[in-house]
């Protein structure tokens, strides 16, 4: 049931959006909106819409059963990667990685890892849930671009994730 409150909140939001339209923008477009003054960063879809595994990584079933050290390998590397930024502040992330960003400078960096921070968005461990799987395939059913779901058994491997998640 709305509320006479939720109208007039919902007109004033409509109102705003008509004379300053919101944008979608990754990083380190928005940072870079807010530095020139030219925009906000008024929400994280990260945040609003719940853990979604943007990167994930494929391989196929005889290429995993050839070669698991690579994959093992590979996947302690990252999971090494995601405990330093668990135990590590914004600066000194941002000193680590900034020679992977030729045209960022180290402030804006440090800011973007900073937001990354606050909003908890890096994982403390790899494995994809069936949950965030789930999840994916709502999105890219909704965008009319998957066409059947599949079943999480039956694409999705955690073994490697939950060696690496130990060590």
């Amino acid at each position: 049931m709305i509320k006479p409150t939720d109208c007039a909140v919902l007109n004033l939001i409509l109102r705003w959006c008509s004379l300053f339209p919101p944008t979608v923008e990754f990083e380190p477009s928005a940072t870079k909106l807010e530095q020139e003054g030219s925009g906000y960063v008024v929400a994280s879809l990260g945040v609003d819409s719940g853990f979604v595994p943007y990167t994930d990584f494929c391989a196929k079933t005889s290429y995993i059963n050839a070669h698991p050290d690579v994959i093992q390998n590979f996947t302690n590397a990252l999971q090494k990667g995601l405990q330093y930024c668990q135990g590590h502040d914004a600066a000194q992330i941002a000193t680590v990685i900034l020679p992977q960003f030729d045209d960022m400078d180290s402030k804006t960096l440090t800011t973007i890892v900073s937001r990354y921070q606050d909003q908890d968005t890096w994982k403390n461990d790899l494995i994809f849930t069936e949950e965030a799987f789930d999840l994916m395939q709502d999105i890219l059913e909704s965008a009319g671009e998957l066409k059947e779901r599949v079943p999480y058994e039956k694409l999705v491997t955690t073994e490697f994730a939950e060696v690496a998640a130990e060590n």
